[in-house]
């Protein structure tokens, strides 16, 4: 089978030739890594990952295939993807589809072939950047034009465009198969969590409920009055993409969710929105986060100092000094680069 020639440009001009699976045509989007050596369905469908372009530093990709039940949400996330080599006839027992066909069957455009070592070395030295993946405009100076003229991530509202368009509760538990270290509910009642939904994962809500939860998702600029009225035992911020700062009116009910004595939890855009309503502020990681290797520094006084190997997959980060020290408290750093 021929392949279809392709190009990557990013937005400092460098060019990288290789071949396109999936889709054709032209995406443009942040041009990003992730370090992970398996989970590449879950990246792929992570809205995290919205309006991005995903660098996969693991050589192979597609290998075990594509199959239903590891998908993060209706359908891939991402702008497009990159990869060293691809594999066009995977082989695994829970495999329905081939990682070509599915990113074709959903308008996503890949290229492999390309040195992806050199790029993410380009990534973590210049940064992310804006980019674009073509098969149709192989001039690098034509495409390069429209990478330009891009917007850049800071500053994007992303979260309203993933959140859930009405409320729904979710009963699906993780499958049996895959459950371990459960930890029984100690109320005869299930414990009702509402989830703010600023782009999150499916497994976050599988776990949710095969700890005993009801959960109650709602959308990301549900007033704070509105989620009360479910009388929720926690709130759970969840994951999204895009910049945490300009989710105003995730920060605004936040802020006022802090009033209502309920307990909190944020995780990934979560967390720093709640941080974000604590008075502190976030800022742009050079490259991001992004892979399930990530070594965490537990820093309280319990833990020993325990490093944790923890999954993140954000690019932007609260700045612990922004914080009042007498309203929060830092337990966790990265030890990559010492931020939150």
């Amino acid at each position: 089978m021929a392949k279809q020639p392709a190009i990557l440009v990013l937005a400092d001009g460098s060019t990288y030739k290789g071949y396109a699976f999936g889709a054709t045509g032209t995406a443009i989007g942040e041009v990003v890594f992730n370090t992970g050596m398996t989970g590449y369905q879950e990246v792929l469908t992570d809205p995290s990952y919205r309006g991005q372009i995903v660098t996969f530093t693991c050589p192979e990709l597609g290998n075990t295939g594509i199959n239903p039940e590891d998908e993060e949400s209706a359908h891939p996330q991402v702008k497009g993807a990159i990869a060293r080599n691809i594999t066009f006839t995977p082989s695994n027992w829970r495999s329905r589809q081939s990682l070509p066909d599915y990113l074709k069957a959903h308008d996503i455009i890949g290229i492999a072939g390309i040195d992806t070592r050199a790029l993410t070395r380009k990534i973590r030295s210049l940064g992310a950047m804006n980019g674009a993946i073509s098969t149709e405009i192989l001039d690098p100076q034509s495409l390069l034009s429209q990478v330009k003229a891009a917007p850049s991530m800071q500053g994007l509202n992303l979260a309203k465009v993933v959140t859930t368009p009405a409320s729904y509760e979710w009963q699906e538990p993780t499958p049996t198969a895959w459950e371990f270290m459960e930890a029984p509910l100690e109320t005869a009642e299930p414990l009702t969590v509402v989830a703010i939904d600023f782009g999150i994962k499916r497994n976050i809500l599988r776990r949710l409920v095969s700890y005993g939860c009801r959960v109650i998702v709602v959308p990301g600029d549900t007033a704070a009055e509105k989620i009360l009225e479910y009388n929720p035992d926690g709130i759970f911020l969840s994951n999204g993409p895009g910049d945490p700062a300009a989710v105003t009116e995730g920060i605004a009910t936040t802020k006022a969710l802090l009033n209502a004595n309920k307990p909190l939890f944020g995780i990934c855009l979560g967390h720093q929105i709640l941080g974000l309503s604590m008075g502190g502020d976030t800022f742009k990681l050079k490259f991001g986060h992004r892979g399930l290797n990530q070594p965490a520094k537990n820093q309280l006084p319990t833990s020993d100092q325990r490093v944790e190997i923890t999954s993140q997959n954000h690019g932007f980060a609260l700045n612990g000094e922004s914080l009042d020290d007498s309203e929060a408290q830092v337990t966790h750093i990265n030890l990559n680069d010492r931020t939150v």
